[in-house]
């Protein structure tokens, strides 16, 4: 039993990759500080104090906490492993420049203790002597005058390079999560509350002491005072701002409005699938898009009245099952449900039976059998591997596949549902019938009935899930074919140390280039998504555009960018290589497709393989969804567009440009055909 519990887990686990997604989040409580008490920690470092002679602010400190469900910045998933909070010169707001960078030379770093149990820290921070911002002439009193210097605090851990906002880990514009002011996302960023810390040079320096009529700050209506020289901290939160020059100073970090979960977890079943159903029908990321949009009233007419009869009879089980139900209506790879134990009773319920063998589908739609389970069903049929299927409970086997549901997480693009559908196609229930119509190689066609039995290992196998778990997320090797050197990176995972992923992704870059290697080979097909760092960066000196992330702006009653494209920015250490090769699959999911469309635009570059990429690009992170009996629910509310308003990616993914064929020989043998298609692309052949 413990054994099977343990692959329920493992195959729980990968639903969950498959409804995860990129760059992720964390979430918080509009307005409201996630904590004022200091979270129970081991002792860290002693700070001393500098000598002041006057009296006013040396050392801050603060706490933050994340609500986060998906993984983001505060997870258990080891994202950071040098966490530290920073004092952020607020320049780039006052001017309202998104672009400006935070220079170096204004920044101090502070030590952090983390607590990743309940998801909280506390933060230490000495004041410099005398700051290296920048002035800024807030008074409005139409006079230059020197001005003040104006700060935050912000959690900001250290990916790449030193550990200042810096280099390929810089900072533009100003923070808006997890940092001592409260920002509006749906205005533009706009500060709404929190604390500041002001330094004047000299006393009687003007600074706001209110929002003014327009309610936005450092704008030509703010009303002014004078502060005194040296270090304030302003808090925002008050009408009007209040000054403080106590020489100790507490500024909680703020979670952006718009990252926690939408919780209806103590609403009644049918209250929270309504509100459910209100937030998708106006946020989901998809909505007015063909094909992606589900028909709400339908819905509503459909799983209603189930969710209804699951609360009349206390019965989560088919509570569970309508919200399962209800994700099916949705082409979306991003969409899924996680019911705990919910879901594992309803895998053992209904797909934990095998027929013995499994199937795939060649380019040409014929359905080869790809395994056989030794001693079971299909074997004692005398089904053998190579088989063709040609019927399915009556049906043709081609029709029997499209007819399945996706248990195992929604998918976007039509190839990917195929592969799915397929895998399902020989789940059931243990002990249930299913009369099967196939044809061995060099045989007869001939039927069976096959009952099937309690398996799992095939299933498993099916999905890509790997026993020997790779133990870093980036591996390199060298590979040496036909007397030529060839460089491999196998990137696992985005979902990891963030700053050991880079480290180790250049590092490999670095030796093979030393190498001199005829050409390097970049694995992403095991690779589920996570965080997008823009590696492709390392290998070009161009921007390389990925889409413009619109969100539904309540305000325009449509869905809208409020920034510019995103994109990949060239690296500052930069690394060149005759051939590149990128491998990639169905597995490669989110954030891990916008690493590959990234490869595939380096000059030279190909991409390679049987399938394209997952084509599941959506953000969403605003979309954690709490339901009761601990259901939690995830639906994408970004999309990314190109210029002609079309989607980016989603649906569609990167495609090969080097494809290699879905036939019987390549699905039959043992050897890794891609890579080889990739080594034979690198050396020419």
């Amino acid at each position: 039993m413990k054994k099977f519990n343990k692959v329920i887990t493992a195959i729980l686990a990968l639903i969950l990759a498959s409804i995860s997604c990129q760059a992720w989040q964390t979430s918080g409580l509009p307005g409201v500080p996630a904590t004022t008490s200091t979270p129970a920690m081991t002792a860290g470092p002693t700070i001393q104090a500098p000598v002041f002679t006057s009296s006013q602010p040396y050392k801050i400190t603060g706490t933050f906490k994340s609500t986060s469900e998906i993984g983001g910045e505060f997870s258990d998933n080891v994202l950071y492993a040098e966490r530290q909070v920073i004092l952020v010169d607020l320049h780039g707001f006052i001017t309202r420049n998104k672009e400006w960078e935070v220079p170096v030379n204004s920044q101090v770093i502070g030590h952090v203790q983390y607590d990743p149990k309940n998801a909280s820290g506390f933060y230490e921070l000495i004041l410099p002597g005398i700051p290296q911002g920048t002035l800024n002439d807030v008074d409005n009193n139409g006079q230059q005058n020197a001005g003040v210097e104006v700060f935050v605090m912000d959690y900001e851990p250290n990916i790449a390079n030193d550990p200042f906002l810096s280099g390929d880990d810089r900072l533009r514009g100003w923070p808006g999560n997890q940092s001592s002011i409260k920002t509006n996302p749906d205005d533009d960023g706009e500060v709404t509350g929190g604390k500041l810390i002001v330094y004047a040079p000299e006393s009687g320096e003007g600074f706001p002491t209110g929002f003014g009529a327009d309610g936005k700050l450092f704008t030509a209506d703010d009303p002014i005072a004078p502060l005194q020289a040296g270090y304030s901290v302003i808090n925002l939160d008050t009408n009007p701002f209040t000054v403080s020059q106590s020489p100790e100073a507490e500024l909680p970090l703020y979670e952006a409005p718009d990252a926690g979960p939408k919780d209806y977890s103590k609403d009644s079943y049918t209250q929270s699938f309504d509100n459910l159903l209100k937030f998708l029908s106006t946020e989901y990321a998809f909505n007015g898009i063909d094909g992606k949009q589900p028909d709400y009233q339908q819905l509503i007419a459909q799983i209603r009245p189930r969710v209804e009869q699951a609360e009349k009879d206390k019965n989560a089980q088919a509570f569970y099952a309508a919200l399962r139900d209800l994700t099916y209506a949705f082409k979306d790879g991003h969409v899924g449900v996680d019911g705990g134990d919910l879901s594992s009773q309803d895998f053992r319920t209904n797909y934990s039976g095998s027929l013995g063998f499994t199937v795939r589908v060649l380019d040409d739609n014929q359905v080869l059998v790809n395994s056989v389970l030794s001693g079971g069903p299909a074997e004692k049929a005398g089904m053998k591997i190579g088989a063709l299927i040609t019927q399915f409970d009556g049906k043709s086997v081609m029709d029997a596949i499209q007819a399945q549901t996706l248990f195992f997480g929604n998918k976007s693009s039509d190839v990917s549902i195929l592969y799915s559908k397929a895998v399902v196609l020989t789940r059931t229930k243990p002990g249930a019938v299913a009369n099967v119509t196939f044809k061995n190689p060099g045989g007869q066609e001939k039927s069976a009935q096959l009952t099937s039995i309690p398996e799992v290992d095939s299933l498993l196998k099916e999905l890509g899930y790997d026993k020997s778990e790779a133990l870093l997320p980036v591996e390199l090797q060298t590979l040496t074919v036909d007397g030529k050197d060839i460089g491999y990176i196998k990137i696992n995972s985005n979902l990891d140390d963030l700053n050991l992923i880079l480290r180790l992704f250049e590092r490999g870059l670095k030796k093979f280039q030393e190498q001199k290697v005829a050409g390097i080979i970049i694995d992403l097909r095991k690779n589920s998504g996570g965080v997008n760092l823009g590696l492709a960066g390392f290998l070009t000196d161009q921007e390389i555009p990925i889409g413009l992330l619109e969100y539904y702006d309540s305000t325009q009653g449509k869905f809208a960018a409020k920034d510019k494209a995103d994109r990949i920015i060239a690296n500052q250490n930069q690394y060149r290589f005759d051939e590149i090769a990128v491998l990639v699959g169905l597995s490669c999911a989110s954030a891990c497709e916008l690493e590959a469309y990234g490869f595939s635009k380096v000059p030279g570059a190909v991409v390679v393989g049987q399938y394209p990429t997952g084509g599941i690009e959506a953000e969403v992170s605003k979309g954690q969804i709490k339901m009761p009996e601990s259901i939690s629910m995830q639906f994408p509310t970004g999309r990314k567009v190109l210029e002609d308003g079309s989607l980016f990616l989603e649906g569609v993914g990167v495609q090969p440009t080097i494809k290699v064929p879905v036939n019987a020989e390549n699905v039959l043998t043992s050897e890794d055909i891609i890579l080889k298609a990739a080594q034979n692309a690198i050396l020419g052949k």
